[in-house]
């Protein structure tokens, strides 16, 4: 398993989830993206709807919904992947058990570093575990660790 930190200092959370899907998606993977709050999942399907160029879209949907299973991009407020997602993203900065995932996306901010440098520590002593830290410098990513 791959976990990757985004440490969000300059461009919102919800328009980094929608950097990490289209990604996610290119490379043919589909994606679960998990958020607590329901205003910052709303947030993050209108950042999705949006992402894509503008004759195309990111489709997403709601976990719960009736075709749940056929999306793209999941949105939930647990780690529980109906879309068959083998990616994950938790968005809040909140880290859940996720070692079902081939790779997950931990997205966090000044508020939540705190629990993110923990969760880094806490990884650091798994095995089989890979771990990588990147942080925006200007208007792009750079791996820090």
């Amino acid at each position: 398993m791959r976990v990757d930190f985004y440490q969000v200092s300059r461009d919102p959370v919800p328009e980094i989830v929608a950097l990490l899907a289209r990604n996610t998606l290119k490379a043919g993977e589909r994606l679960l993206v998990v958020a607590d709050r329901p205003d910052l999942r709303e947030a993050i399907g209108e950042a999705l709807w949006r992402a894509a160029p503008a004759d195309s879209f990111l489709a997403n949907g709601q976990a719960g919904d009736p075709h749940a299973a056929r999306q793209p991009v999941l949105l939930s407020d647990r780690p529980e992947p109906a879309n068959g997602a083998r990616f994950c993203v938790l968005a809040d900065g909140v880290w859940r058990e996720a070692e079902g995932f081939e790779r997950t996306f931990l997205v966090f901010d000044e508020a939540t570093l705190g629990a993110a440098r923990a969760c880094w520590r806490m990884l650091g002593e798994r095995d089989g575990l890979e771990r990588h830290f990147w942080k925006q410098d200007g208007g792009r990513w750079i791996r820090a660790a």
